[in-house]
């Protein structure tokens, strides 16, 4: 096991578009690639996009607790000054997320104490990305050096959830027409 983060720093897990350090930059306002210990694996939860962002005006990733399932994401080893910026990315203050302390798996060793995000008010289903962050979350998982496998699975879920939904806005729109 991995000893606790020093009190000026934390772990945090990410799994969504802060697995690209570039992005997350934008954010946090310094180059954050120096921060990435690895990909990392947390254990017992699942990927979903169950939450719609307003900023982004589309659906989000989430974890959702599932004994059987697996999450690859990059776990980073932050400055506890970036945390309240964190926060603010995450929509923290309003609700949009909630801190949730894990344990995950970096390069053979175990990190307890580790923060991710989970959304507060899941959505009943998933909603699709759209592009900007279909790409955003896939060039951070192949980046950060994500299983092959796991970014596959990955881009296959996303990719069906946009063509669910370009279905499903066809039917609304009358666009298809039965013969």
């Amino acid at each position: 096991m991995c000893p606790e983060p020093h009190l000026n720093w934390y772990y945090y897990f990410a799994y969504g578009s802060c697995m690209c350090p570039v992005d997350l930059k934008r954010t946090l306002g310094e180059i954050t690639s120096a921060y990435v210990l690895g990909p990392a694996m947390l254990k017992g939860y699942r990927l979903g996009f169950y939450r719609r962002s307003q900023r982004r005006n589309c659906g989000v990733l989430d974890v959702v607790k599932d004994p059987h399932s697996i999450v690859e994401g990059v776990l980073y080893h932050l400055p506890w000054r970036l945390s309240d910026r964190l926060d603010e990315r995450e929509e923290v203050p309003n609700g949009g997320y909630r801190h949730e302390t894990v344990e995950v798996y970096c390069n053979n060793r175990r990190y307890s104490n580790v923060r991710t995000y989970v959304v507060v008010d899941k959505l009943p289903e998933e909603l699709a990305p759209n592009d900007w962050y279909f790409n955003v979350v896939l060039r951070g998982a192949v980046t950060c050096g994500l299983s092959e496998q796991y970014c596959w699975n990955l881009f296959h879920h996303m990719n069906q959830l946009q063509q669910r939904q370009r279905e499903q806005d066809r039917l609304r729109s009358g666009t298809i027409f039965r013969v």
